[in-house]
């Protein structure tokens, strides 16, 4: 069998859907791994034969079989071989809209009808395999969020609810569970996610302190409307929860599952903790709104404060008052030289930190009379 490359996944299915497309991958038929070297490919791959082309660097993989061995994403046998064909490779892949391949004089090789399913706006399995790997379950929910007006084939919904009943969803770890709902949060409908992971009973698994009910959906999505980095929209997301000592204990819970980054916890548990404060600000004292912003860490770190009041602002109906308030009150307390109040109590050092709060609520009772 002679040596051929297709492009496949994404980058066609993007291309028929007129999207723009990032990357390109491809696959590889009829060739070993000493066949790829020899024309100065790079070996990447640490499961099965990945290689970087020497001069675009896309990747380019050996059209490969798969045999599922034991539970999770992980547990599979790889097989490649010049004797695997294309379409042998096309039917372990998750979805008959990232089945199409290209080759290099433009045909479409389409096996599994995914053509029908771009046009039909369906996301549909490609072969029972499909059930082989709970990660699919995640990033069907994902493709959802990006592609707002798609829907999961009632069959592929069937499937993804079988796969938690028995437990596949279960060994899931938490690096992929993460990296798939991070994406997901990213996209330009995050609430279609939850929807699709509702619907197959997985988010009860894997996000079951978050309800994700309609109110907690109309705020991510607002949070996508306005561009709201990662932080903003998790936190956001979560502050349904409440500030209560329980609820932080199981936002607390929910992140270190999830090995949930430093950055997106924090927010998270800040937003939570001083909801019902940030949301009464306009009612605080100067001396309030000075502890606030000091429990906050909002003089060292303005910019996640200001995070805070992005997320604050996005759950909240209509015009949000407070977060101008607070932008006047921090940036007011942080124009005071607490270097020149430290060098005049260079005698008495103990009374620093309060002769700064003093001028700090000063400040701020100036700024917001």
């Amino acid at each position: 069998m002679a040596m051929q490359t297709y492009v496949v996944g994404g980058a066609v299915r993007d291309e028929l859907l007129g999207l723009p497309v990032q990357d390109h991958d491809h696959v590889v038929v009829g060739a070993t791994p000493e066949d790829m070297v020899r024309q100065g490919y790079r070996p990447v791959g640490k499961d099965f034969p990945v290689f970087l082309h020497p001069h675009t660097h896309e990747e380019y993989a050996l059209a490969r079989t798969e045999r599922k061995t034991a539970p999770g994403y992980k547990g599979f046998v790889f097989h490649t071989s010049p004797d695997v064909t294309l379409e042998q490779d096309l039917v372990r892949r998750d979805l008959t809209v990232n089945a199409i391949a290209k080759a290099a004089d433009g045909a479409l090789i389409d096996p599994f009808n995914g053509r029908a399913d771009l046009a039909a706006r369906v996301f549909r399995h490609v072969s029972a395999a499909f059930a082989e790997d709970p990660v699919r379950i995640l990033r069907v929910a994902r493709f959802a969020a990006r592609y707002g007006d798609f829907k999961v084939a009632p069959e592929t919904n069937a499937l993804m609810r079988q796969m938690v009943e028995h437990g596949e969803a279960d060994a899931l770890v938490a690096e992929r569970v993460w990296q798939e709902v991070s994406r997901g949060l990213m996209e330009a409908a995050p609430s279609r996610m939850f929807d699709v992971l509702r619907d197959c009973g997985a988010l009860a698994r894997i996000l079951p302190e978050c309800d994700a009910g309609p109110r907690a959906m109309q705020v991510i999505d607002a949070a996508a409307r306005c561009g709201l980095d990662l932080p903003v929209r998790f936190a956001a997301l979560l502050r349904g929860l409440g500030g209560s000592a329980p609820a932080l204990q199981a936002l607390d819970q929910l992140c270190k599952r999830l090995r949930v980054p430093a950055e997106c916890r924090d927010l998270a548990v800040m937003v939570a903790r001083e909801q019902d404060c940030v949301d009464g600000a306009l009612a605080l004292d100067p001396g309030a709104i000075v502890k606030l912003l000091e429990r906050c860490d909002g003089f060292r770190k303005p910019a996640r404060f200001s995070q805070l009041l992005l997320a604050s602002q996005a759950c909240a109906d209509g015009p949000y008052p407070p977060r101008a308030h607070l932008e006047a009150a921090l940036a007011a307390a942080r124009a005071v030289n607490a270097g020149d109040i430290a060098q005049a109590c260079a005698d008495q050092p103990q009374q620093i930190p309060t002769k700064v709060h003093q001028a700090r609520v000063a400040a701020v009772r100036e700024a917001l009379a």
